[in-house]
């Protein structure tokens, strides 16, 4: 059991998928709920946000991390994070019917970071998608993706590119190595900093539902 503690936005009736948003540094399971809507203002999806196992002293909220240098999250909280995200999934697949070729794994920040890893780890299922804004593909002492034969996969990644936390060339940089490997990328950037830019988020609604 992963005993992470999350929170569950229904689809409106027999669900068309699952999305699985991530959040971001110093926030929590309740951060990224009220996106559910604007993503998906249909209700298809049975959206669901877990929290990140880490509270770290000093800082405020949860974190599924810790950073020793942008780009380059510490093993041993990510492994421990890697493992309780994984066992997460497991479980909302058995439990909703609804396996990993019917999900998107998303979020912002931090939270791309972990769906980038949980999507493209060598010992995790391919889903349907990534949706990842400002995050970045993590590199990380004995983590490493594997993308040979997930070519089926989308993304959706979007960056400001004033960011002052995760400079835009993550975001680039991710782009080049999904589609080099035969991905379908859908990519944006914007002049925003730090956050969801709603034009990206409104983007990505047909991008969710094209998936899904």
């Amino acid at each position: 059991m992963s005993g992470l503690v999350h929170r569950e936005r229904p689809a409106e009736g027999q669900a068309a998928g699952l999305l699985v948003l991530h959040h971001g540094r110093g926030t929590d399971e309740h951060d990224l709920l009220g996106l559910a809507d604007v993503l998906d203002p249909e209700r298809r999806l049975h959206v669901v946000t877990p929290r990140g196992p880490l509270s770290l002293p000093g800082w405020p909220g949860h974190h599924w991390y810790v950073v020793p240098r942008v780009g380059y999250p510490d093993p041993d909280t990510f492994r421990a994070a890697y493992a309780a995200l994984a066992a997460f999934h497991d479980e909302l697949w058995e439990r909703t019917g609804l396996g990993p070729e019917q999900t998107v794994l998303g979020g912002f920040s931090m939270g791309s970071v972990m769906s980038y890893a949980l999507a493209l780890g060598p010992d995790r299922p391919a889903p349907a998608g990534i949706l990842a804004f400002s995050g970045f593909v993590p590199t990380v002492e004995g983590w490493e993706p594997d993308l040979a034969g997930r070519t089926q996969v989308r993304a959706f990644i979007a960056h400001g590119r004033r960011d002052p936390i995760m400079e835009v060339g993550f975001a680039r940089r991710a782009r080049d190595l999904l589609i080099g490997a035969g991905l379908d990328v859908e990519y944006h950037e914007g002049d925003g900093a730090h956050h969801i830019d709603p034009a990206h988020a409104a983007a990505a609604v047909g991008w969710l539902h094209g998936t899904l």
